[in-house]
């Protein structure tokens, strides 16, 4: 076990629209806001919104090779995540799924697009020694 904290900085074209995707929608606790970011908890990491208006957002996301998620070690939290992304009516670049069925590193996943066109993956192994 370890006290150090991933840490991330993404674009976003909007704090505001940032901060309601990952705040009100995802739940994440907000830590710091300032005029060209924001910075939260995201699952026990850190997570920073940093305001970056030159940025081409017109592309669309793809999801290989870029996107950052969590592996959740509980099946009752990865459902009560993707509960709350239903309703909150977020968006999904892929709706919940199965992959590597029937082999030892098969999973739950789901992604979802914020308003920049970051995509994230929420994931649940059922054999928890394949979350790494």
């Amino acid at each position: 076990m370890t006290s150090n904290v991933f840490h991330l900085a993404i674009p976003t074209r909007s704090l505001d629209l940032a901060e309601q995707f990952y705040i009100g929608g995802l739940g994440c606790r907000l830590a710091r806001k300032y005029d060209d970011r924001i910075t939260m908890d995201f699952f026990g990491s850190q997570v920073v919104c940093h305001l970056s208006p030159d940025e081409d957002y017109s592309k669309p996301p793809k999801m290989y090779p870029r996107h950052f998620g969590i592996t959740f070690a509980s099946r009752e939290a990865f459902d009560d995540l993707y509960h709350r992304a239903v309703n909150a009516n977020l968006t999904f670049f892929k709706t919940l799924f199965s992959r590597f069925e029937g082999k030892r590193e098969e999973h739950l996943t789901f992604f979802l697009q914020d308003p920049s066109n970051n995509l994230l993956e929420f994931k649940f192994y059922y054999d928890s020694s394949m979350m790494y």
